[in-house]
């Protein structure tokens, strides 16, 4: 026999032996040790524990197989009750222009189901991921009026499954909700909102069924259901078509038997009968961490409470309410809002005293406080909702706006007044420099008898004039003949102009000086009493 031949027929033999050996130091590996007996001591066997053992798979571990996951617990019995609790984690955003808030929280239901059940003697209970809730039943809890939620899966689906030797399961999740909340505005900034995450059963869905009654179960095989945070909902695969009558699903034939299909109320939902939803532990089954906090808002209290649902068309729902209570911080609207506000106001004061000739200063002055005043108005309602209601911010801003305003209107008051005078008084001169010309020479006069000459006389001036008349004019002396014509002129222009009683009863309106001086305390007084009202009726 050749050489070659003699080492393959060795080789051979060898590998069979190899093989051997590696089966029994894997079986050796696996194998528990064995228990030594000691002196003395009582024989027992050693009872193992089923979940301890790397040979069971949780399938049947669990009996999954053996039962019809798609039916509830206890099906056409009593209701099973699921407890709910709730951790928040955060309260992530409020947004007043959308009117919802943002929330991450750890979801915790318990219920029991004695098909879950096995046999354990010293592991109290076992843990799963998420890959086994799709072949379970679970609760289809889903969040009323949410607008946004998702299930977190960094690393993997945030999901978690204990089940208990006697059945009792802990299934608990991690969720980012976002949910509508009702803000009333009308006391913003200085308002507390209270909003509400509401879970309930999920609302069943109506479906074609075939004429013959034929169980949900037998329908597994040929549909797949997916499944949403709020909701479950059922879609028939495209290559195994069923007959249908229904304008809403196209007419294909069923493999199992082809027959028309009516009605097929799917049981992903369920009323009060079947399940009831409620709060594990009362009060204490929400919890909130203590580092919670929001830039605007305090968060002043968290509180649960539960209620029935009635919807006309299914039924009545447990529905499980989490609300909390926001109040909010005002001191950044305070820098931001009122502070600017106010200080426009006082600086459209500064132009009372400013000399009204002036005119550049003072205009330029109001304007740039009403365009600032128009700034801000806009700043703020940019970033509320547009609410058909008054705010209690609108009621500060456009008061301010509005003593802004009339400081404008003061001025044009003024300035108008103050041009109708200076009118007034240079027609005046005009014509006592006209009548002046055709007068004889006053040299020598007095100062008080050649006071008309110029056109300018006081008060004192035309009440010590009061007493002339043209019959004691005449009286006198010729040589006081000038005199008295100077005399006459004053009281010619008198007469024909404003009277010393029209004088005294409008001296403010003619006084430009006076409106400044009134309303430098007028502004003022007024607009803190409006603040005093303003803060004692919203704080």
């Amino acid at each position: 026999m050749p050489p070659y031949v003699r080492v393959l027929l060795l080789l051979l033999c060898l590998v069979p032996i190899a093989q051997c050996s590696k089966h029994r130091s894997r079986k050796k590996r696996w194998s528990a040790p064995a228990e030594t007996h000691k002196p003395g001591a009582p024989l027992s066997r050693k009872v193992v524990d089923g979940t301890k053992s790397r040979q069971v798979k949780t399938s049947h571990l669990l009996s999954i197989d053996e039962h019809d996951f798609t039916m509830r617990p206890a099906f056409a019995g009593p209701a099973v009750p699921v407890g709910v609790d709730v951790q928040v984690e955060s309260l992530d955003s409020i947004s007043e222009v959308d009117m919802d808030f943002t929330m991450t929280l750890y979801l915790r239901h318990y219920w029991k189901d004695e098909r879950l059940a096995f046999p354990s003697s010293t592991n109290k209970s076992m843990t799963f991921d998420g890959r086994l809730v799709k072949k379970i039943w679970v609760p289809d809890v889903f969040f009323v009026h949410s607008k946004r939620s998702f299930i977190h899966d960094t690393t993997t689906d945030n999901i978690m499954l204990r089940v208990f030797p006697d059945g009792h399961v802990l299934y608990s999740l991690r969720v980012t909700v976002t949910a509508a909340c009702n803000m009333d505005f009308s006391r913003f900034p200085l308002d507390s909102q209270t909003c509400t995450l509401e879970l309930e059963s999920c609302h069943p869905m109506f479906l074609p069924l075939l004429e013959e009654s034929i169980p949900y179960s037998h329908f597994r095989p040929f549909c797949k259901v997916n499944y949403h945070l709020s909701c479950a909902f059922l879609s028939w695969i495209s290559n195994l078509p069923i007959t249908s009558s229904s304008p809403l699903f196209p007419a294909p034939t069923c493999p199992l038997k082809s027959a028309p299909m009516t009605s097929l109320s799917l049981l992903d939902a369920y009323t009060d009968e079947d399940l009831m939803l409620y709060w594990k532990s009362g009060d204490e089954s929400l919890s909130t961490d203590d580092r919670i906090s929001l830039s605007q808002f305090l968060i002043q209290k968290f509180h649960t409470t539960s209620r029935l649902a009635f919807y006309s068309s299914t039924g009545w729902y447990n529905r499980l309410y989490i609300n909390f209570t926001l109040r909010r911080h005002i001191f950044f609207f305070l820098l931001q809002t009122y502070f600017p506000a106010t200080l426009m106001v006082m600086l459209s004061w500064v132009s009372f005293w400013i000399d009204r000739r002036a005119v550049p200063a003072r205009v330029s002055l109001g304007i740039t406080t009403v365009l600032t005043m128009s700034t801000i108005i806009t700043g703020v309602n940019a970033s509320m909702p547009r609410v058909s209601y008054i705010k209690a911010v609108d009621i500060y801003l456009w008061v301010s706006f509005v003593f802004v305003f009339l400081s404008v209107l003061e001025y044009a008051a003024v300035n108008y007044l103050t041009t109708v005078k200076d009118g007034k008084d240079r027609k005046m001169r005009e014509k006592v420099r006209q009548q002046s010309q055709t007068l004889p020479c006053t040299c020598g006069m007095s100062h008080t008898k050649t006071m008309m000459l110029d056109g300018t006389y006081s008060e004192a001036d035309t009440n010590s004039l009061a007493g002339y008349t043209r019959a004691s004019m005449a009286a006198e002396d010729a040589s006081e003949k000038q005199e008295r014509m100077v005399v006459h002129l004053s009281m010619d222009n008198e007469s024909t102009g404003t009277k010393k009683k029209g004088i005294r009863s409008f001296r403010i309106i003619q006084n430009t000086h006076a409106i400044d001086t009134y309303s430098r305390m007028i502004f003022p007084g007024s607009y803190i009493l409006f603040n005093l009202i303003y803060w004692c009726v919203y704080c």
